[in-house]
């Protein structure tokens, strides 16, 4: 592979391209200095303005969220995992159908695997704009996004209607439904109803690891986060390890995966045959497989990332061993 040809797998935190206006939520007050970013992958974007980085899929999506303090993303849900690792600041998640049932506070390169079927919201609570990497799992990121009733009717108040297409429609821009197209219907009672209320106790021990805990495990190899053998155990048609500069190694690393390294602090030199180049924090590279390289810190200090590999499981609900 050249190194022109790397670089093309290459996304720089520095030339990500924000969408404002990606989710139905664009316009609610308190929502509405959200920014959306779709790296690898589709994603669930439902606006025709979101700028996609590398479309195609390893099984799984890559996306990110940025938000200023006090901004929220408001409660959804997923048919396939959403993984979330904090890259900066302070953020609250919080879950439930009205977002009541539970919440956890992430600190930078904390991670929470959320379970799949329940709503969940989360928002900078930090005191400086805040990014948060995601991970969604299969190649269509579970078809979308369903989103709380009080969402969507909120979100009519402000101009904003959700097609049944999953496309989003701005009456403050003149459009609307196209002729034969119904809204996105809302939930039922009865529906609701299938969305569990775990609380804290049931969520955090089993979802969420904490940086510095993931750092001191991986002190000779890298720290299994999230796999059937991992610290959070589940199988979402992904995998994922963290790498620091302890367990770093110059051993030449060959997978028949596709291997997305997602970095979190420091700075790494990925070599191939074929060439090098050097990942900053917040940068995403898209390794194919069954390419050989070496990934090394490139200076002294504090260095880490996370690492993805698709596996052979299906994308779909959590994983219950």
């Amino acid at each position: 592979m050249t190194p022109q040809e790397m670089r093309a797998r290459v996304v720089r935190y520095g030339e990500l391209v924000p969408c404002k206006t990606a989710f139905i939520d664009a316009h609610t007050p308190g929502s509405n200095q959200k920014e959306n970013f779709t790296i690898i992958g589709g994603g669930v974007s439902e606006s025709p303005d979101q700028h996609v980085h590398i479309r195609d899929t390893p099984g799984f999506n890559i996306g990110a969220a940025g938000q200023p303090p006090k901004c929220r993303n408001s409660l959804h849900s997923h048919r396939t995992a959403e993984v979330f690792f904090v890259l900066k600041g302070r953020w609250r998640f919080f879950w439930g159908r009205w977002g009541t049932a539970g919440e956890v506070v992430l600190e930078e390169g904390d991670i929470f695997n959320i379970p799949t079927g329940i709503f969940r919201g989360f928002e900078n609570i930090g005191t400086d704009y805040g990014m948060i990497m995601a991970i969604l799992g299969g190649d269509d990121a579970g078809g979308g996004v369903i989103w709380a009733p009080q969402v969507i009717e909120d979100a009519r108040e402000h101009g904003l209607i959700l097609g049944e297409n999953g496309k989003l429609y701005d009456s403050k821009k003149g459009q609307t439904l196209p002729e034969g197209l119904s809204p996105m219907p809302l939930l039922t009672e009865d529906e609701l109803k299938t969305f569990p209320e775990p609380g804290i106790a049931e969520v955090i021990p089993g979802y969420v690891a904490r940086y510095w805990d993931l750092m001191a495990l991986a002190d000779k190899h890298p720290a299994k986060v999230i796999g059937e053998h991992g610290m959070l155990r589940d199988r979402p048609g992904f995998e994922v390890e963290l790498i620091n500069h302890r367990s770093a190694t110059t051993d030449q690393i060959m997978s028949a995966k596709n291997d997305v390294l997602m970095v979190m602090r420091g700075h790494w030199r990925l070599t191939w045959d074929g060439g090098s180049l050097v990942l900053a924090p917040g940068d995403t590279c898209a390794v194919p497989p069954n390419l050989g390289y070496t990934l090394v810190p490139s200076m002294t200090g504090e260095a880490s990332l996370y690492r993805v590999r698709d596996t052979d499981d299906a994308a779909g609900p959590t994983w219950r061993s």
